[in-house]
């Protein structure tokens, strides 16, 4: 069984005497996503004090739709982010530009109430429009296809599962389509998948290219962002904030922190509150035109109706990108790596032979009822997380919506209510669940490899 290596950025690489029975040439250093992004941003670090309308903790989709948003209605605004643009979740990303949560509408207006409820499912339904309007406009070069999404039954019992989100979904305005099994095999080119719901106003991106294109269009609007700044302190000053970073001050009288899942504490602030769970991907080398003309020939992104979820895609390339839950660079990074050359095998078998030429793995932040939070830090002062797993079209419509709440002053305009403290309880004991059981039931696969 293959081994994996710890690394500081979450990528996990193969131990080098087993690598042949995997891959002939893993990429260890970045994931597919910086290797292919036609985006490039750099940015330098926060040198001097400044003075802002609006200061961004954190460079992912929220951070950066911010940033884009608040510059171009003419504000000062600047994007603080640790390490660099994307480096957190957002780069991580599978790529699936979808409308709403993992939860059905029901149980969203289950648990916040049906004016609520409501008000988010309208929002997050036009996210995709959002997503691909701002890529258009900004000329983001993310390989953008916007095919839609399957939703695709691991098994025939899934088909239930699929009937009441398409019955659930049409009711609040949503043109998801059932699949048959042979359609959704026909779509995607598989005889594993046994029905599919289908969500055309979805599609998929290169997350990576997509991030650093909102953040390259923000500094074209005017926003200051600055990479290798984290900062280590907040604090009321006045009527505004003023964060420490770098050795330097910077004060501002609107403040948003979108660290999300790779919040690094510091005083003044209570860190955001969820729960940790990793997600792992593989890419393959490039298909033969043979099987790219066959597999997902309309490029639509896949994830299925399985206990523990896996994904399935591909790039602009003909990359194939298979991903599941499971810490790549932790104790089960060998058998996560194992259940995905499994996976790739059932899925497509006329590929089970190409190697796996990248492997890389990000956190999602997981709140308990699987809702996003909007939380006070103070006067003018908002924290955003809890995705649970869909950053691109929530956090793109909640980063919009946050800088207009702070410029504004007013919280009419967000998609949810903020509250003034979110809690999670056993974090650590729930994280160290998920692992466990996504390492369970991937163990099962690969010992049926």
């Amino acid at each position: 069984m293959p081994r994996f290596t710890r690394r500081e950025s979450g990528i996990a690489a193969l131990h080098a005497s087993e690598r042949p029975a995997m891959t002939t040439h893993l990429e260890t250093d970045t994931s597919l996503w910086h290797r292919s992004s036609r985006e490039l941003f750099r940015a330098g670090p926060l040198d001097r004090g400044l003075s802002v309308d609006l200061a961004v903790i954190g460079g992912g989709f929220t951070g950066c739709s911010a940033a884009l948003e608040a510059a171009r209605r003419g504000a000062r605004v600047a994007v603080l982010e640790a390490r660099e643009i994307g480096y957190g979740g957002s780069g991580r990303n599978v790529g699936l530009a979808n409308a709403g949560l993992w939860l059905k509408p029901d149980d969203i207006l289950a648990e916040m109430g049906d004016a609520a409820g409501r008000r988010l499912i309208a929002r997050l339904a036009e996210a995709p429009d959002v997503v691909y309007g701002l890529i258009a406009r900004e000329g983001i070069a993310c390989e953008p296809v916007r095919n839609g999404t399957l939703h695709c039954a691991h098994a025939p019992s899934g088909m239930t599962d699929l009937e009441a989100r398409c019955r659930q979904g049409n009711a609040h305005g949503a043109p998801l389509q059932l699949l048959d099994a042979s359609e959704a095999a026909r779509r995607v080119g598989s005889r594993a998948v046994h029905g599919a719901l289908l969500d055309p106003r979805a599609g998929t991106v290169q997350p990576l290219a997509y991030v650093r294109g909102l953040a390259r269009a923000a500094r074209d609007a005017g926003a200051l962002l600055f990479e290798q700044s984290p900062v280590t302190e907040v604090a009321r000053d006045g009527d505004g904030w003023r964060l420490a970073c770098n050795g330097e001050s910077l004060r501002a009288g609107a403040l948003l922190m979108a660290t999300n899942a790779y919040h690094a504490p510091f005083p003044g602030a209570r860190p955001p509150a969820y729960t940790p769970v990793h997600f792992g991907q593989f890419a393959t080398a490039p298909l033969p035109a043979s099987l790219r003309a066959r597999i997902l020939p309309g490029g639509e992104g896949c994830w299925d109706t399985a206990l523990v979820m896996s994904s399935f895609r591909t790039d602009a390339d003909g990359r194939l990108i298979i991903g599941g839950m499971g810490d790549l660079g932790g104790p089960g990074g060998g058998i996560h790596a194992a259940w995905a050359r499994r996976k790739l095998r059932e899925l497509f078998p006329e590929a089970a032979d190409l190697p796996f030429e990248h492997g890389w793995c990000g956190r999602i932040a997981m709140t308990s009822d699987h809702i996003p939070k909007i939380t006070e830090i103070g006067p003018r002062g908002y924290a955003c997380f809890g995705y649970s797993g869909r950053g691109i079209g929530p956090g793109t419509i909640f980063g919009q919506s946050l800088a207009r709440a702070l410029l504004d002053d007013t919280a009419d305009a967000l998609p949810l209510a903020p509250v003034r403290a979110h809690a999670e309880s056993l974090t650590r004991l729930k994280a160290r669940y998920y692992e466990a059981g996504a390492s369970a039931m991937h163990l099962v696969g690969a010992r049926g490899a």
